[in-house]
């Protein structure tokens, strides 16, 4: 699997601040290596776009979508609870 990023994920990514950065680079390597890991809790997040959703911290989660063999990171986000 690969990774690719919409402008919208570079630009929340971008403005980050460096030890959040960090942290999306750990769970974005995760990523790579499984899906599935504890870690991520990733999970779909609508169904009918076909939009994923996976955890950085306890507040902040990233988007994203599989097509084919890319993650493609839609964005990042504070979690909204």
């Amino acid at each position: 699997m690969k990774l690719a990023f919409t402008a919208r994920g570079l630009r929340d990514y971008g403005a980050l601040p460096p030890l959040l950065q960090r942290t999306v680079d750990k769970q974005l390597a995760l990523l790579l290596q499984n899906l599935r890991h504890p870690s991520l809790n990733a999970k779909k997040y609508d169904q009918a776009n076909d939009v994923w959703q996976a955890r950085v911290t306890r507040s902040y989660r990233f988007y994203f979508r599989i097509e084919d063999d890319v993650y493609v990171i839609l964005t990042i986000a504070p979690h909204p609870k």
